[in-house]
């Protein structure tokens, strides 16, 4: 047997090293490769159909609310950062600039584009007049650039790709009310979806959005204990209303600012459906994200290949027609064995075999990647069998990541406690603080941990400041982060 036919190589474990884990485990998967720039990677088929599910699904659920795409160009002139003073230092230390085309220097620098709502906020102001053009609800799929020092696979990247809407309302009701609206469709898709727990809140004043009157995200925990910020959506106000002119004459005939919102999710969702769900074994995607959902392996001896073969042809193409998103793996130059740890590494959600005494007994057997399962099914009622299981491994992996994150959350009370608690274990810590940016800064110095969210929904409501024990205004999840 060749080389590269040899079974499944080791993979390092998530308790020997997480980082190692996660760059074996999507280098082996083929998921991406690194590119020649630095911080830039290269999407393979495998990774880029997650990133296609991802945005097919978000998609539909964007325009079920109303929102329409459009697209805007990827250079911002340098002057337009110049109108919202807390937008430009937010982002200008990660801001690649244009300075020359044609062999020419430009006039103006031109920036990369990092995030696109001042060019929005320029084409809104020609576009809205009156309170009959609003609400405006405009969405972008677009690629951005970031120039990270530390990057990551996925996770944090120098150019990445997302998706961003920018919407513009009559008042401050309306622009909440749709803030709001696109973070719970974020909550939903990441929950359901994806399989990801998360929790819903407001982040912290240090940790908004550059130029935002109020940001809210949602926190998912990853197996190493860590935080990534799955989504946000952010209320900007008037701000970039009034730095780019956008005014429309409402119904009094009285000019007014517009209020608008901005809400954005990225291809990072990838390294945290990566983070959550993995395991030592390699990838574990659920149904609804997988690019192949089942992967079918013909069994058995050489003399009865061109049967079982034509067999799991003729089942394949009935799993097709229902929509299941399906492969065979019928190569003769590998064994079945290695063909299973294959895509056990690669995540796909159910295998099925067949062999010359399963045909002869109507049936097939069927084997979970999430449990190891074996449930052996009569071929007549394939297509309901295989999507219950789907179904079962979609609403099991959900609950197994609520578990984990459970048995990986602690409440406390005095930074000590924090302290401890993540020296032990790792994890989310829910604790009372008391708004100050002086203690918020304290508890990043000493433990390594920022602020996630104030969450709507705390598990406890914690009445003293962790670190000056002074009364507490809210009750914030810590954590380390990506």
């Amino acid at each position: 047997m060749s080389k590269d036919k040899q079974f499944v190589t080791e993979i390092t474990p998530q308790s020997e090293d997480f980082s190692r884990w996660y760059i074996d485990v999507i280098k082996k998967a083929e998921l991406m490769d690194y590119s020649p720039v630095r911080g830039c990677i290269v999407f393979r088929p495998e990774g880029y159909e997650l990133w296609e599910n991802i945005q097919r699904d978000l998609d539909r659920r964007f325009k079920e609310t109303g929102h329409r795409n459009a697209y805007f160009p990827m250079f911002i002139p340098e002057s337009f950062f110049q109108k919202e003073k807390e937008h430009v230092e937010g982002f200008n230390p990660e801001l690649p600039w244009v300075t020359e085309a044609a062999g020419e220097k430009l006039e103006e620098r031109l920036a990369v584009r990092p995030t696109s709502e001042t060019m929005f906020g320029h084409m809104y102001s020609k576009w809205i007049q009156s309170y009959r053009d609003l609400p405006v609800l405009i969405n972008q799929w677009a690629n951005v650039v970031r120039w990270e020092k530390r990057t990551m696979p996925f996770l944090r990247t120098s150019e990445f790709l997302w998706q961003e809407g920018h919407t513009a309302h009559e008042n401050e009701e309306e622009a909440r009310e749709e803030t709001m609206r696109m973070l719970n469709v974020y909550r939903e898709f990441v929950e359901e979806f994806l399989a990801i727990p998360v929790i819903v809140g407001e982040k912290t004043p240090s940790e908004r959005f550059a130029g935002a009157v109020d940001t809210y995200s949602i926190e998912a925990m990853m197996k190493d204990g860590k935080a990534v910020q799955a989504g946000t959506s952010h209320y900007l106000g008037t701000k970039f209303a009034v730095a780019f002119d956008i005014k429309y004459l409402d119904r009094e005939n009285t000019l007014q600012f517009c209020h608008t919102t901005s809400w954005g999710a990225s291809t990072r969702l990838i390294g945290a459906l990566i983070m959550v769900h993995g395991d030592d074994r390699g990838l574990a995607l659920p149904p609804k994200v997988a690019p192949t959902q089942v992967i079918m392996i013909p069994i058995g001896p050489a003399k009865m290949r061109e049967q079982v073969v034509g067999r799991v042809d003729e089942l394949y193409a009935e799993l097709k027609k229902a929509g299941v998103r399906v492969r065979v793996d019928d190569r003769a130059d590998v064994s079945p064995g290695w063909k299973f740890n294959e895509y056990e590494m690669r995540g796909v959600p159910l295998r099925l075999e067949l062999g010359p005494r399963d045909m002869e007994n109507g049936v097939v057997v069927l084997v979970s990647r999430m449990t190891g399962e074996k449930r052996i099914v009569q071929q007549d009622n394939l297509i309901a069998e295989v999507e219950a299981m789907l179904a079962e491994i979609q609403s099991g992996m959900l609950e197994k990541a609520k578990q984990f994150r459970s048995d990986n959350s602690r409440s406390v009370d005095t930074i000590d406690e924090m302290k401890a608690f993540l020296e032990e274990q790792r994890g989310f810590v829910e604790a009372g603080w008391c708004g100050s940016a002086a203690c918020e800064k304290q508890v990043k110095e000493e433990t390594g941990a920022t602020s996630r969210n104030i969450p709507f929904e705390p598990s406890v409501q914690k009445p003293k400041c962790l670190v000056c024990g002074d009364d507490s205004k809210h009750t914030v999840v810590f954590a380390r982060a990506y």
